[in-house]
This record gives structure tokens, C-alpha cells and sequence, in this order.
């Protein structure tokens, strides 16, 4: 089956965790910090194959995870950074959030490879927090938290002109006899099952011409398959509006074409005023009679429609018919508009919205002394470091750190009272509201 949409978790690598260790070796009795730096995770990439036509590679699986990178080790070895994790997707591709909608990146035009989620930092080892007042920091910092997002990848097909129409209507039969496209063709309601794609090839340039499965009534509401193939219509310049002019399962041609461009404002308010041509297929079934009357299929098509500027073109799928000057016409429209492939712009960057950030510091009760928390972290390490706390300058200085950084009101939140005892490494302090 024809696989263009696929739900999909993908994870980053966690930065691996910073190590610590001090310098052991004879004849160096006090060695240093030499504890060494966890390694960069992941990232996860996604990158077009051009020999990729489908999703269906992520229909059966559905979690992707980047490789973690290693934590750091003893005498300041860093740690390896984990994999990227390349996933490969057909052009056209677009990746949104699932739970919102918003469009992440689209795969095509020049847009061939894209970082979607970036794995985590490595954390620090100890060697990188030794101050002169603190020569032998016990503290590391860990590697910073994966990043985990449900992404919805739809395949919208890139193509300069879609078929568009009511099934049996010709479609696939026009497309085989225009392009080196080989479509299943049967006379049979949605025989077409997935869209084709074919190279119309012309002198003066050719173009790409994609045969979009039949569309019915209430598609842009999800009735039949409808909904899952408007979606490869959304590239198109232009659309060749294919109607059965004979009337063969009884239907009223011009009442088709309202139909199904109702369809196309439905599902997406632009798509009706797109530029479009009508081919009035199956002319080579009705009789001359029928033909050449003042009521005849094709005079009643334009007459309601080239007086709107939509050009009505009388073919013959089977005999080939009228085909030559529908596709001139085609050509000469795509030359009047722009060249450049559709493509979706951003609207959501996981960067911005993820909010597993590892914090700066770490605040908890004390399990073995009452009425005392414990404040620790890579920051407050290094600010004691350069601060003088026995000057008034100083001190004034560590308080508004405490403050700015969100370390008071932590401390609040839990409930601290005036007279508790606060310890940050080998500091304590008496909390006193201010």
C-alpha cells in the first residue's frame, strides 16, 4: 500500500555525564581535579533519498532514538560523542508537531538535510571547577537531558500539475499516454489507490504531471480516501480538472467540476483559485449527433466555463485526441507562473519549546539535619570561587546570585523558615527573609 503518512517518537542522545576524579599517581601526593568531560549525544537528522518514494520504512517502527554520548573518565579523558541518527525520507516530505499541527521542516527544494533535534551537551568534569579557594571540587556536571518529540510525517507530492477529477474518469488512462508513468488503469471506482507521477516532456521544457486518485463528494471531510490525497495537490501550479463529457455513469460534467472544486475550498480555502484547465475526456464514445448539437457536453462546458477563464479542452484519452493542444495550452500557463517549487515554511523549532534543560543547580532537604537545605551546582561552585563573602561588597553580591537565579525562591517554595540553616558546600548561612 501506498505509504505517504506516518506517526513517528523521535529522541536525541543524552550528553553523557561529566566524570570526577583527582590525580593519584607517586610521588603526587595532592593532584588535582582531573575528572573529564561526558561526550555530545546524537543529534537526529533528516535528509532526503532520491530513491525514496514512500513512508513506508516508518510505518512498522516507531521509535528512533540518536546514540548517548559516553560519561567522561579519570585523567581528563572525554568522553566519545554518540551517533547521529539519519532518517531518511522521500522529497516532499513534511515534518510537523503532532499535537499541534505546526509545520517543523519540509523537505524539498534545496532544503536536503536537517537537524531536527540536537542531542545533549556533555557535562563538564571537576577538572574545569577548580578555584583557588576550592582546589578539590567533588562536583561534575551532568550531561544535559535527550530531547524527545512525536513528530507526523506527510508526503506531499512535488509536482508542477495534478489530474484532478471523479474516479474513471480517464485520468490514469490520459496520464500512461502523456508520460513513461505505467498506472494500473481498470474500470473500477478508486482503482487508483496511490498517486503516479509521470515527465510530460515537450519542446520548450517539460514538466511533471501527477495523477491524484479519484476524489467524491464530502473528501475533504475524510469520506473515502479523499482527505489522504488532497494533500499531494497542495504543490501543484496548476490542475488539469478531468471530467467524462460522455456521461457514462451519469453524471452531470458541469455539475462535476463545481463538485470537486467545493472539495478543494473545503479542504484548503487557496487550492479552488488555483489556475486550472478543463479536459472534457471521452469524446471519442458519444456519436456525432451528440457531438455536434448546441447541447452538446463540451459547448455546455464552455460556455460556463472559458467565460470565467478556466480553458475547456475537448479529448480522447484512448485515441489521443484533442491531447496535443490541452498541453500546449498547460505549457504556456506554467511559463507565466513562478518556477520555484511550494514550499511550507517553518512554524515550530523544537529548540525553543523543549524544556527538559538540565538545571543549574540543585536545592533539597537535608535527611540527616533538621531545619537545614542543601544548595549545590556547577554555577554556585564557581561563583564561591571568585567571590569574597567577608566583604560587605561581596556578600551583597552572593545574595543577589541567590536571588536572580531562582535559588531563594526555590528554597521559599519548600517551605524554608527564618533561623533554618542553609549549606552550600562547606558554607552555612542562617536564612533571614529580607
Amino acid at each position: 500500500m501506498f505509504a505517504d503518512r506516518a506517526k513517528i517518537l523521535i529522541r536525541s542522545g543524552k550528553g553523557g555525564d561529566g566524570h570526577v576524579s583527582f590525580r593519584r599517581e607517586k610521588y603526587v601526593p595532592d593532584g588535582g581535579p582531573d575528572g573529564g568531560d561526558g561526550g555530545k549525544g546524537g543529534d537526529v537528522i533528516f535528509e532526503i533519498d532520491d530513491g525514496e518514494t514512500t513512508l513506508i520504512n516508518y510505518r512498522h517502527k516507531r521509535k528512533f532514538s540518536a546514540e548517548d554520548g559516553e560519561p567522561g573518565s579519570k585523567r581528563r579523558c572525554h568522553g566519545s560523542n554518540g551517533n547521529d541518527l539519519i532518517l531518511k525520507v522521500p522529497a516532499g516530505t513534511v515534518i510537523k508537531e503532532t499535537e499541534t499541527g505546526k509545520v517543523i521542516a519540509d523537505m524539498s527544494g534545496e532544503n536536503r538535510r536537517q537537524i531536527i533535534l540536537k542531542g545533549g551537551r556533555g557535562g563538564y568534569g571537576n577538572m574545569h571547577y577548580a578555584t583557588p579557594t576550592m582546589q578539590a571540587p567533588k562536583y561534575a556536571q551532568p550531561g544535559q537531558e535527550s530531547r524527545e518529540i512525536e513528530v507526523l510525517l506527510e508526503l506531499k507530492m512535488i509536482a508542477d500539475v495534478g489530474l484532478i477529477g471523479f474516479p474513471n474518469v480517464g485520468k490514469s488512462t490520459l496520464l500512461s499516454r502523456v508520460t513513461n508513468a505505467n498506472p494500473k488503469i481498470a474500470n473500477y471506482h478508486f482503482t487508483t489507490l496511490s498517486p503516479n507521477l509521470g515527465v510530460v516532456d515537450m519542446d520548450g521544457g517539460g514538466f511533471v504531471l501527477a495523477d491524484i486518485p479519484g476524489l467524491i463528494e464530502g473528501a475533504s471531510e475524510g469520506a473515502g480516501l479523499g482527505y489522504e490525497f488532497l494533500r499531494h495537490i497542495e504543490r501543484t501550479k496548476l490542475m488539469i480538472h478531468v471530467v467524462d463529457a460522455a456521461s457514462t455513469e451519469g453524471r452531470d460534467p458541469v455539475e462535476d467540476v463545481y463538485k470537486i472544486n467545493e472539495e478543494l475550498k473545503a479542504y484548503r480555502a487557496d487550492l479552488a483559485g488555483r489556475k486550472q484547465v478543463i479536459a472534457a475526456n471521452k469524446l471519442d464514445t458519444l456519436s456525432d449527433d451528440v457531438f455536434e448539437c448546441d447541447e452538446s457536453p463540451l459547448k455546455r462546458l464552455k460556455d460556463e466555463f472559458e467565460p470565467k477563464g478556466i480553458p475547456v479542452f475537448g479529448i480522447s484519452a484512448v485515441s489521443g485526441q484533442g491531447i496535443a493542444e490541452l498541453f500546449r495550452c498547460v505549457q504556456t500557463m506554467l511559463h507565466e507562473l513562478p518556477r520555484e517549487t511550494t514550499v511550507f515554511e517553518p512554524e515550530y523549532d523544537p529548540q525553543v519549546h523543549f524544556t527538559g534543560k538540565a538545571l543549574p543547580f540543585i536545592v533539597e532537604r537535608s535527611t540527616e539535619e533538621a531545619d537545614t537545605y542543601i544548595v549545590e551546582g556547577p554555577r554556585i561552585e564557581r561563583m564561591l570561587g571568585y567571590t569574597n563573602l567577608e566583604s560587605e561588597k561581596g556578600f551583597q553580591f552572593f545574595q543577589n546570585f541567590m536571588r536572580e537565579n531562582g535559588i531563594l525562591k526555590r528554597l521559599e517554595d519548600m517551605g524554608i523558615q527564618e533561623g533554618d540553616t542553609v549549606r552550600i558546600y562547606d558554607l552555612q548561612f542562617d536564612y533571614y527573609k529580607e
